[in-house]
């Protein structure tokens, strides 16, 4: 087993585009051959598109594109460029007298960071498409979709730390299994291996510990809507059926689990699609668990290479590693 990059999965592509003045931003995940497509939704605050046709009792077996985008449900309209780049490319479902792009979406809350009435659109999605074309770097942090993305928001924004878009892959024989996601949660970020908080809620210099708080004050309820959501896509070059896509969704999210505290909260929207390209044949338990590891180490990366913007304190300011 190896880490290689996103970019060694054949058949895939990934651009970005972001406003840095405004704190938002959005990234496509593209695969013009069409990819497997499924999907888990967990939190309790999503805002997705064609989530339903992943369902495997409906039509469509192939998907174009994976778009994760800032500017709450705003930002699914980036969507809508990612398919006019595709429609232009001669890529989608033909129905005859045109092909239609499948592209899902999930987007995060990210309108309290930067300019709230700036956010992802139809020209930043082709944008993103667009920079999919020379984009051979694995970039992380302030980036695409988690330009505007912050952690630990429990006690509100001002406590909070960076979040970032991270990335990871992983290849076992022939078998690439990798993740990205943009990492927005209303919790810590805490790196398994050794239980400590790596990002999150933030006090006088020190952690606040979101969980161990929420237990103290069991009896408030804070409002805390704004800010939250993690989302992401499970990439492979093996071979899925709808069904085994959307396990292999369902298996990732441990990798939320390992490493957000709490996730999956009223508050978060947390989603993890999978695009499958189907070049290698191996075990859906093997992918299933690969898929999870790599959510995880996603996660830490995206908060391990965010830097503070926006006055939002970052895991680099810490001095962690120093």
């Amino acid at each position: 087993m190896r880490e290689i990059s996103l970019f060694d999965i054949e058949g895939i592509c990934l651009g970005h585009a972001q406003n840095y003045e405004s704190g938002t931003g959005c990234s496509a995940i593209i695969c013009t051959e069409g990819a497997t497509g499924g999907v888990d939704v967990r939190g309790g605050a999503p805002g997705t598109r064609e989530t339903d046709l992943l369902n495997p009792v409906n039509m469509i077996e192939k998907i174009h594109a994976v778009v994760l985008s800032g500017g709450s449900a705003f930002g699914l309209d980036s969507a809508s460029g990612v398919m006019k780049y595709l429609e232009d490319q001669g890529v989608g479902f033909d129905v005859g007298v045109t092909k239609v792009p499948i592209v899902c979406s999930a987007v995060l809350f990210d309108l309290t960071v930067g300019n709230s009435q700036i956010r992802p659109d139809k020209n930043m999605g082709y944008e993103a498409a667009l920079n999919s074309e020379e984009n051979k770097e694995n970039l992380q942090g302030n980036i695409g979709a988690g330009t505007g993305a912050t952690v630990g928001k429990m006690l509100g924004p001002e406590y909070s730390m960076k979040g970032g878009l991270g990335s990871y892959c992983l290849q076992v024989g022939e078998l690439k299994v990798g993740a990205l996601i943009a990492v927005n949660c209303l919790g810590d970020v805490i790196d398994p291996s050794t239980g400590e908080i790596l990002a999150g809620a933030f006090m006088d210099g020190k952690f606040v510990d979101t969980e161990s708080w929420m237990i103290d004050n069991y009896h408030k309820y804070n409002n805390v809507f704004q800010g939250n959501t993690t989302i992401g896509v499970v990439v492979t070059n093996g071979t899925l059926s709808k069904s085994q896509a959307n396990k292999i969704a369902s298996m990732a999210h441990n990798g939320y689990g390992r490493t957000m505290r709490p996730a999956h909260t009223m508050f978060d929207g947390d989603t993890i699609f999978t695009m499958a390209t189907g070049k290698v044949e191996a075990d859906i338990n093997l992918i299933g668990m690969l898929a999870a590891r790599v959510v995880e180490k996603a996660v830490i990366n995206a908060v391990k290479n965010a830097s503070s913007r926006y006055g939002i304190m970052a895991y680099e300011d810490l001095n962690l590693d120093k």
